[in-house]
């Protein structure tokens, strides 16, 4: 019969091999809800993603946050207002990384 191994107790962090070594979720924290526009008025009928209604985030975030969006899809972008302005309908794009980040995203308007 093959002996049993014991698992410390003693403060150290169970082996990485044992099947019953505990597993550890690392979620992000939830931020709240954005809304995601497609806006295309006062534009010269170019289409801008509008991500609004942040709560709790600081500028120098949602500049870091535009930076991120506008590297993963590849277009232009800037912050007003309080919002995050990113150049052509890329709405699906910013949606996963806005859920990456802890934010629940939804889409509203047109």
């Amino acid at each position: 019969m093959k002996k049993k191994g014991r698992i410390p107790t003693n403060g150290e962090p169970p082996s990485l091999h044992s099947p019953f070594a505990i597993t550890v979720t690392v979620q992000k924290t939830r931020r709240g809800r954005v809304d995601i526009l497609r806006q295309t008025a006062h534009r010269g009928g170019k289409t801008v993603t509008v991500v609004a209604n942040f709560t709790g985030v600081s500028p120098a975030e949602k500049e870091q946050l535009a930076r991120k969006i506008q590297k993963a899809c590849g277009t232009g972008g800037t912050v007003k207002e309080g919002r995050i302005e990113i150049q052509g309908d890329k709405r699906d794009a910013i949606a996963r990384i806005l859920t990456a980040e802890g934010f629940r995203p939804v889409f509203a308007g047109g």
